[in-house]
């Protein structure tokens, strides 16, 4: 067995996320989230700050037991289910993908419930499943493109995304989380990363597809704390052979094979509530060779995002990659996100150059992509986002110069 560091943290399960001292909060309507958008906390906070076109009271009656659930016992429950329908032009396999995934999530306010130093247990249990003979996530390679379209909507049926304790420590300015994680809760983070509600294709999501991530369910630590009112920084570390269909494995896969994922970002900001919207941080990572043989390797990503006048978001972002298994070995892209309405719905428009690993895609040539897609929120429930993709040159095919990629994603939240 291979010596590690912190594997006894890791046996035990415990991990670290020092908070930055940003809670979720609401200043006239606009949502200040401390992690990404799809953390537990945050994706439901989000829900629940919707302002819609149309204010259905069909659902009233359960979101108002579900409310007083929460007040009660300190237990919020959520769900939803998000159907996605995709079509590629001159794809020299299968043209059309569709699938579905019904998630359950929500987290227990156990310890201290109501104060500052709250420890909560949190989850997420997923069912992804296809409807058509291959998932979205597949489309991308099946029509010539070196990259994944909507990596969430595979075929993997039951599986775990995350569980941890979350305890918040120094009158609410930390917070120490430990369980089975997604690490894109915690590294690399900008607003439009969200597969569910920000842009459908990889390159610009976590990593920028230059980032050799871990799956779900990863056992692992981390930890991060602002340093002064401006610059902070965070470390982790992960299992690197992750299984969310078999989480449990995870333990043995530690202890038997000791393959990890670890992180290190250091990061600006103009102040500590702005973390997440005002925000320029690098991040280091490096992962071992995996079980599997996935070959080790290690990457820096840089990432800058601005939130000006509550509605628009300029971004730039981009990784580069030393051998591992990544999409990309190089990659930039940028972009700007307009909310014309606050929390009724998102423009976004983005430019992706990128350069295949070649470790993974043997002399395959750079890619060009180009996404925008429009988010709507037409009830407190129902949000649906058209997507369009312009692909040049994708790098897996010699017949096609070019790629059209249309989407359209439907999100039900209860």
């Amino acid at each position: 067995m291979k010596t590690k560091p912190c594997i006894v943290m890791m046996i035990v399960s415990v991990g670290l996320f020092l908070g930055l001292g940003v809670s979720v909060a609401s200043t006239g309507g606009k949502l200040r989230p401390r992690l990404s958008p799809d953390e537990v906390e945050n994706q439901i906070a989000m829900d629940q700050k919707a302002d819609p076109l149309y204010e259905s009271q069909l659902l009233s009656p359960l979101r108002d037991w579900r409310d007083g659930v929460a007040e009660q016992m300190g237990l919020h429950l959520a769900a939803d289910y998000s159907a996605l329908f995709m079509h590629v032009s001159d794809s020299p396999g299968e043209d059309n993908a569709s699938s579905g995934i019904a998630r359950f999530y929500g987290y227990w306010d156990l310890v201290n419930r109501g104060g500052p130093n709250k420890g909560s247990l949190n989850w997420k249990i997923e069912n992804r499943h296809k409807y058509s003979d291959i998932p979205p996530s597949a489309l991308g390679f099946e029509s010539g493109y070196a990259g994944i379209i909507e990596p969430p909507f595979s075929n993997q049926k039951a599986r775990l995304t995350n569980l941890y304790w979350k305890q918040y420590v120094s009158e609410g300015k930390g917070v120490f989380v430990g369980g089975f994680l997604d690490t894109t809760d915690f590294i690399d983070v900008y607003l439009l990363s969200s597969p569910w509600t920000g842009f459908a294709n990889f390159v610009f999501s976590t990593g920028s597809a230059s980032m050799d991530l871990p799956n779900d369910a990863t056992l692992g630590a981390a930890a991060g704390a602002m340093l002064n009112s401006s610059l902070y920084i965070q470390a982790g570390i992960a299992d690197a052979n992750a299984d969310p269909r078999d989480p449990f494995e995870g333990f043995e896969s530690v202890i038997d094979d000791s393959d990890f994922f670890r992180w290190v970002e250091i990061g600006w900001t103009p102040g500590k509530d702005k973390i997440y919207f005002d925000n320029t941080h690098i991040t280091f990572w490096q992962i071992d060779e995996r079980a599997n043989g996935t070959d080790d390797g290690w990457g820096l990503n840089l990432s800058w995002q601005r939130w000006i006048d509550d509605t628009w978001l300029p971004f730039i972002r981009g990784g580069y990659t030393d051998d591992s298994g990544s999409l990309l070995e190089r990659s930039v892209s940028a972009g700007i996100g307009c909310q014309p309405v606050p929390m009724r719905g998102v423009i976004g428009v983005g430019f992706n150059w990128g350069r295949p690993n070649d470790v993974s895609f043997k002399g395959a040539d750079d890619q060009y992509t180009t996404e925008v897609f429009w988010r709507y929120q037409l009830t407190k429930e129902v949000a649906v986002t058209p997507s369009l993709q312009y692909i040049k040159d994708p790098a897996l095919t010699i017949d096609e110069d070019t790629l059209w990629v249309l989407g359209c994603r439907l999100r039900v939240a209860l």
